[in-house]
């Protein structure tokens, strides 16, 4: 039974974790991915199975934020210029996958069926819409956000969600007894969300940006965490306030924010809320399945569920190929969108209100929903082992989507003096650079002179990890906190083993402390124009310019085995030979 008294949410809380400690690792290790064993998780302790917790409406509210945070999180990834590119696949192929699926069911259910006309409309719309929630979880488990496929595929999910507005808005006009004055409200009520649109817009373009550098000059970790959760909660509230999807404004507050130089921080920030908020939301669904209905009518629930991803995925797989994909790109669209969605389930209840389903109709329908949720993930599965097989030629991918600096290969920790030089380099050579540094005033006094750089801890993994250094070739860390610089080498030598690390030293004593840190290679700040300048000053004392030459060598060679010894032996090792002056600042 579902815990009550003072500790009844701590009980419950420690219900929904163990379930999802323990199911989550076996599903994944069965390579059926963490998405069935939330959804098996949940079954299991529902209310129809060990009733261990309660009503999964209880959770729904709150896990459904899960789902804003991941939407909020693919904003931050695309750029406005992006998002533009994509317009025809969002409002071409978006458009067209909801109109012929919806008429597609429409037309099933008034003739095979014998529904009324207005019902069949309202069903069919509700049946369009995707799991954005699934859908997402499955593509990011595979990598495939910048895939030609994954973006078209996320396209016709973010269409989807601008739909539900439309959708609420036309509802009435389905009842008998609909009005102008009813229709004239539901265009009144549209043209109000479009005004939150654009307001939301404006803020994001004119207002983030400045809020964000005042909170990070604070450099409290706890406060621009707060800031985050802050701009997702009232961005997805104020589109909740006009009939909006929540997700769609956190969604359009992340590509606001996408060409920020605080994005890789704020994405580092939420992902911890937006995987283990995600995590419930699949849990509070598989607890709504109602396995009593299910076995009682589990050839109508169960043939429904098969029949609407037959249909789906082949109305996604024709109109995918009509716009240009390959069949293997068509292929994985139509086996990750087939289902029904979260959203399917507001239109239901909208339906009863309405008096267009009865509870009864809409119980049944919200199951078959469920149902095919649950399907998805092996129907993915069974398709990427049957492509050898359907396509044997292999198919190369288009090149990515995006000019952004999160595709580039050389990352510079730290934008002082050493990371202004060596990101000038490179960009004189053409080899562009994603630069990171914890300073917000270092960061505006960058932008002044036309230099990109992003806001974020480098001594934290998560924002190593937002800031792409799992695909980096090269990382120079030259960050000017000696301390900061040691431990940001650790994690990269620990986290990312595969990139090779340039690391900046700020003395003898740190050169000697990042020497078995994982570097590739180190140098001192001060050695090579101390070597420079003496060099010059023998060459105007008139001295040979061989006998220069071979001091000089001679120097780097004795510096190299003192520094080697001293590592050894410790730092007094070398006191003896007296060439070793003023340890903490050579």
């Amino acid at each position: 039974m579902a815990a009550g008294g003072e500790l009844g949410f701590l009980e419950d809380a420690a219900i929904y974790l163990t379930a999802a400690v323990v199911a989550v690792p076996i599903f994944k290790r069965l390579k059926l991915g963490s998405v069935l064993g939330y959804l098996a998780a949940g079954s299991i302790i529902g209310p129809y199975a060990l009733g261990a917790v309660g009503d999964a409406e209880s959770v729904f509210a709150f896990a459904e934020f899960g789902v804003v945070l991941l939407l909020f999180l693919i904003g931050l990834e695309l750029k406005p210029a992006r998002l533009w590119a994509l317009r025809a696949d969002i409002f071409g192929l978006g458009t067209a996958q909801v109109l012929v699926t919806a008429a597609a069911v429409a037309v099933f259910g008034i003739f095979a069926l014998g529904a009324v006309w207005q019902a069949a409309v309202l069903v069919g719309m509700a049946l369009a819409l995707s799991s954005t929630a699934f859908a997402l979880q499955l593509m990011q488990e595979r990598g495939e956000f910048t895939t030609p496929h994954g973006t078209r595929a996320f396209s016709i999910l973010l269409l989807q969600d601008i739909m539900i507005v439309p959708i609420l808005a036309l509802a009435p006009l389905l009842t008998l007894g609909a009005s102008i004055d009813t229709a004239g409200g539901g265009w009144t009520d549209a043209l109000e969300s479009v005004g939150a649109v654009v307001g939301l817009i404006l803020a994001g373009r004119f207002l983030l940006n400045p809020i964000f550098r005042i909170i990070a000059q604070t450099h409290s970790h706890e406060i621009f965490l707060a800031a985050a959760l802050l701009l997702v909660v009232g961005s997805a509230l104020l589109m909740h306030l006009f009939g909006l999807s929540m997700a769609l404004g956190a969604f359009i507050a992340g590509v606001m924010l996408a060409e920020s130089e605080y994005r890789h921080q704020l994405e580092a920030d939420i992902e911890p809320f937006r995987g283990l908020l995600l995590g419930l939301f699949f849990i509070a669904v598989g607890m709504s399945v109602n396995w009593p209905v299910v076995l009682q009518e589990w050839a109508l629930v169960i043939g429904g569920a098969l029949l609407l991803l037959i249909a789906k995925a082949g109305i996604l797989f024709g109109l995918c190929r009509s716009f240009g994909s390959s069949g293997p790109d068509a292929g994985r669209i139509a086996a990750t969108l087939p289902q029904g969605g979260e959203f399917g389930f507001v239109v239901m209840a909208e339906g009863v209100s309405l008096g267009l389903l009865s509870a009864t109709e809409s119980g049944m329908l919200t199951a078959l929903i469920t149902v095919s949720m649950a399907l998805t993930p092996p129907l993915r599965i069974a398709f990427e082992r049957l492509t050898p097989k359907l396509w044997p030629e292999p198919v190369h991918n288009l090149p990515r989507v995006g000019d952004g600096m999160e595709e580039n290969n050389v990352i510079v920790l730290g934008f002082g003096r050493v990371g202004q030089i060596v990101s000038q380099i490179f960009r004189q050579k053409g080899i562009a650079v994603t630069a990171i540094d914890a300073d917000p005033k270092r960061i505006e006094a960058a932008k002044r002179f036309g230099a990109k750089v992003y806001f974020g801890d480098a001594t934290r993994v998560d924002v190593l990890a937002a800031s792409g250094m799992a695909r980096a070739d090269l990382v120079f860390v030259t960050i000017d906190n000696a301390a900061a610089c040691t431990k940001s080498i650790d994690l990269i030598s620990h986290h990312f083993p595969a990139v090779r690390i340039m690391a900046r030293a700020h003395d003898r004593l740190h050169a000697l402390d990042l020497m078995d840190s994982g570097a590739d290679f180190l140098i001192r700040d001060t050695l090579e124009s101390s070597i420079k300048l003496a060099e010059e000053g023998l060459r105007r004392l008139e001295i040979d310019a061989e006998e220069i030459s071979i001091l000089i060598d001679d120097f780097r060679r004795a510096d190299h085995e003192r520094l080697a010894r001293q590592k050894a032996e410790g730092i007094y090792a070398t006191a003896e030979d007296g060439n070793t002056f003023r340890l903490d600042k050579s």
